[in-house]
């Protein structure tokens, strides 16, 4: 069993004994074998000596535990790493940021404390995963859906909190937009409800996020300044139906009228489903073929009668782009038919699966798959002139950035989760081979420099890549950063929470 760094072997043993006091010996984890369980699966670092491992874990089951463990860490100098369900597979899972941390595992908080179909929303504890939260709607029978991710085996409050995305209407889709009001453990372990939840018995604690004063929810939001215990949820009216179409264009020059019709649509909210674009366009110039440059799917749910108009006048706007190709699609009627469930992508329903993972599996075109991924997810503008700028980027410094060898990289693939920006996705395979991943973080690492160099940075990365993404932010000597390591110091004066998590490090770190 190792030892947190800079931690004495008789505090150590003091520690765990007041642990296993505060939440029982047997949610208290030490052994090499049940550590192991909180390793990055996904870590580019697998079995070198970077590679980042807890020292424990420690899993409470209420909101006084989880005090009660802060304030033991708090008296021994212990660093903690909070997780909800750990599967945030690609990003660092349920490894900590910093080596010898406590993993404290909240998976055992797995209440669905309350659903109101009336205002459409839901309040939760960080381990209830969006399989537990979809199926307690269906139990109720209840005409309301949830937003999931790919996979829905993450927790509901983990991925809004690490800026996750889904696949319905927006704003739902936006899974840390669309939350209201939080209940947080600070690290000196005091309790704090944001929003309408500071009056005593509001009524208003999921309807108002905004509440009274400064608005300090974002503090949390892939931060270390609290333990978030409960979270609300704005939840999506099931609608009446679903309706799409297929927008083709022959010219690759034609994605810049195609996205400022797309933009358009989206912020009128006429098209508000999750876009898929995609095309031989995004790999390279295209046109003057037969096959279609750039392809661009549009769903739009909402009432029968006025999603049909809403697609009609989508038709029109985009007939103005000349050559394009617009593809009526079927119009499905939810709740869907038992032969509509097997046809359709579940989670665009908002029905939670794990199909996500058959893309990594074994299969004839990839017969020796690798062992997971990592992405790299700048923001770009959406305009197609930035995009067509971001494409050509990709493929100039591609042999640059590999040495000219195949690594498996995958993309760009442009991801329209959220209105006004794109995500410039490149998925990165990781495996249980040092060399191979040594050449990937080295690729990563470029392509982070290079990205920064043009405006471009991400807005979510994997933990062990955080700190030189953190320092692509770097207006006015890092200001921001600074500023952000001023709040850490005052909520976090021991630094004992998430330590370097999102490049914010407690002062005995940074000075270290």
């Amino acid at each position: 069993m190792a030892i947190p760094p800079g931690v004495s072997q008789r505090d150590w043993n003091a520690a765990i004994g007041e642990f296993r006091d505060a939440v029982g010996a047997d949610w208290v984890f030490t052994s090499d074998e049940d550590v192991a369980l909180y390793r990055d699966a996904y870590s580019p670092y697998w079995g070198e000596p970077e590679e980042r491992l807890a020292s424990a874990a420690v899993a409470p089951y209420t909101v006084e535990e989880v005090q009660a463990v802060v304030r033991i860490a708090n008296k021994y100098r212990i660093p903690l790493y909070p997780i909800s369900t750990g599967r945030n597979l690609a990003y660092g899972g349920s490894a900590p940021v910093y080596s010898g941390s406590v993993v404290v595992d909240l998976k055992r908080m797995n209440r669905v404390l309350e659903i109101n179909e009336r205002n459409a929303y839901a309040l939760v504890e960080p381990g209830v995963s969006y399989f537990d939260l979809y199926n307690e709607i269906e139990k109720r029978g209840l005409a309301l859906w949830i937003d999931p991710p790919d996979p829905g085996w993450g927790s509901v409050i983990g991925n809004a909190l690490d800026g996750g995305g889904g696949w319905t209407a927006y704003p739902f889709r936006d899974h840390f937009g669309a939350h209201c009001g939080m209940e947080v453990v600070l690290p000196d372990g005091e309790i704090v409800r944001t929003g309408m939840g500071a009056v005593p018995g509001s009524k208003t604690w999921q309807q108002n996020k905004w509440g009274y004063g400064p608005w300090v929810d974002g503090l949390f939001r892939q931060g270390n300044m609290g333990i978030v215990t409960k979270m609300g949820f704005w939840l999506m009216p099931r609608p009446e139906a679903y309706i799409s179409a297929t927008v083709q264009v022959f010219n690759d020059r034609d994605i810049i009228p195609l996205m400022d019709t797309l933009n358009l649509l989206e912020n009128q909210h006429v098209v508000n489903g999750s876009t898929q674009l995609g095309g031989a366009g995004a790999f390279g110039p295209a046109g003057g073929g037969a096959g279609p440059a750039w392809t661009l799917q549009l769903p739009i749910y909402g009432p029968e009668k006025v999603i049909r108009a809403q697609l009609e006048y989508a038709k029109e706007k985009f007939s103005a782009i000349d050559g394009s190709r617009f593809v009526e699609e079927d119009l499905i009627r939810i709740p869907l038919s038992p032969q509509d469930r097997e046809r359709v992508r579940l989670v665009n329903f908002g029905i939670p699966n794990l199909s996500t993972f058959a893309m990594l599996g074994r299969s004839p075109m990839q017969p020796s798959p690798a062992g997971g991924h990592i992405g790299f997810s700048p923001i770009i503008p959406r305009d197609g002139e930035e995009l067509l700028k971001f494409r050509d980027f990709y493929r100039t410094n591609l042999a640059e950035v590999t040495g000219g060898e195949n690594l498996g990289i995958v993309g760009p693939v442009f991801m329209t989760n959220w209105e006004r920006s794109l995500v410039a996705l490149i998925m990165f395979p990781i495996s249980k081979n040092a060399d191979e991943n040594r050449k990937i973080r080295a690729a990563f690492e470029k392509w982070v420099k290079l990205a920064a160099d043009n405006g471009w940075a991400e807005y979510r990365a994997p933990t062990v890549f955080q700190d030189i993404i953190s320092d692509t932010y770097s207006y006015n000597n890092h200001a921001l950063r600074r500023m952000r390591e001023k709040i850490k110091d005052a909520l976090d004066p021991n630094g004992i929470l998430a330590a370097g998590r999102y490049g914010v490090w407690p002062k005995h770190l940074r000075e270290g």
